[in-house]
């Protein structure tokens, strides 16, 4: 068999019947399997999706096993020959497994491939792209030098954001998110490290790869990743899991540091914790204390762009939302909101605006393709699917 696709999911049911929408059409006529480990989920994943998924191998855990663990027990159960680790808030573009393929089967010191991913809003994910965190440069990410000179080889290493987007580039870290690897490495390896709950991984997946002589690639081809939709970012759990992951990998790696150089490392990651968990403190405090926030958001305004008018109205309206219709498709309307009779409607308004997309009326590459040159950060993606009747966007679902 040529692939196996393991997918990961925690109560996130509707991205991932989307995520298994596209990565239906991205295999193609690929020999392939895919599995779905449920880490005991509570909005009725594996009931909802196995009846419309037949020919995937959904394993239901009795509890959270965490992502380094749940993959190995797909892992150990997978034939293919190479394995592509995928989240569940993903979409994948029709071509994009294909060539990720074709590149690693060409080149035969490639042991792990990741893409290019998109947010929401079209803009490229840093993580798409990154270099193995040594601590001098992490200390470069911490302390802002990443960020404020990203052309630079030596500050900007932790994002590599000096590389091309649009062409093929080597790079040290993928991301969990979607990490393509040769099964065979995995043997010579080992599997994921299950002292990791969630985060830091792939980082340590990709560095036993590149120490291991291997080579790990990016290539532009596009997917839009929702980036944790499974995870409480604004959580105490996040934070101490995040960090606490990133002290699990310096221990492991760089845990023979002298003395002089191994203290202030922790120090700075602890101080970093500690921060995020004050600041969230005190936006908590801030709120439950009835202060009027600075941030107030305004509704936003739907633009749909599809041929279930009707149907989709009539869900818009259940909903109470501002929405505008534009009847078109992938033949009629190729560039969709970029096309200059909805461009100018879209961009015009000062309040944040969602462009929903018929899937079935545009391929996903295609809509991928139209905002990854949106170059606007207040308009976001939706998707509407005519056939389940469901809306989502990357803060809600609606059905």
């Amino acid at each position: 068999m040529k692939l196996t696709v393991i997918i990961v999911s925690y109560n996130v049911k509707y991205y991932l019947e989307q995520c298994l929408d596209s990565l239906h059409k991205a295999l193609g006529d690929i020999d392939s399997e895919v599995y779905v480990v449920d880490n005991h989920s509570h909005d009725g994943t594996v009931e909802y999706l196995s009846p419309k998924f037949k020919e995937i191998h959904f394993i239901s855990s009795s509890h959270n096993l965490g992502f380094a663990r749940a993959n190995n027990l797909a892992i150990r159960q997978c034939h293919g020959d190479y394995i592509l680790l995928l989240n569940p808030d993903t979409i994948v573009g029709e071509h994009t497994i294909k060539e990720c393929l074709l590149f690693i089967e060409e080149h035969v010191k490639v042991g792990g491939i990741g893409v290019r991913m998109l947010k929401d809003d079209g803009s490229n994910a840093m993580e798409s792209r990154r270099g193995l965190p040594t601590p001098i440069v992490a200390f470069y990410k911490m302390i802002g030098l990443c960020k404020r000179f990203p052309l630079s080889h030596r500050f900007a290493h932790y994002y590599m954001s000096y590389l091309s987007w649009d062409k093929p580039e080597k790079i040290e870290v993928i991301s969990g998110a979607f990490f393509m690897i040769r099964h065979k490495l995995l043997d010579e390896i080992g599997l994921l490290d299950e002292d990791f709950f969630m985060y830091g991984e792939d980082i340590d997946l990709s560095y036993r790869l590149h120490k291991a002589g291997w080579e790990s690639w990016y290539l532009p081809s596009k997917i839009l990743h929702y980036k944790g939709e499974s995870t409480q970012k604004s959580s105490f759990r996040y934070v101490h899991v995040f960090y606490e992951a990133m002290l699990i990998f310096f221990r492991k790696h760089y845990g023979s540091m002298r003395i002089l150089y191994s203290i202030p490392i922790k120090l700075a990651i602890y101080i970093k914790a500690m921060s995020a968990l004050i600041s969230m403190s005190c936006g908590k405090l801030h709120k439950n204390l009835g202060f009027p926030s600075n941030n107030k958001k305004m509704d936003p305004v739907y633009y749909y762009i599809g041929e279930a008018v009707r149907q989709f109205s009539l869900l818009a309206q259940s909903k109470g939302l501002t929405f505008k219709v534009f009847e078109g498709s992938e033949e009629t309307l190729p560039n969709g909101h970029l096309e200059p009779v909805l461009r100018d409607a879209v961009f015009s308004e000062d309040s944040p605006a969602y462009v929903v997309y018929d899937v079935k009326k545009y391929s996903y590459e295609k809509i991928l393709d139209i905002f990854s040159r949106s170059n606007r950060d207040t308009v976001h993606l939706g998707t509407y699917n005519p056939d389940t009747n469901i809306l989502i966007t990357s803060e809600e679902v609606m059905s």
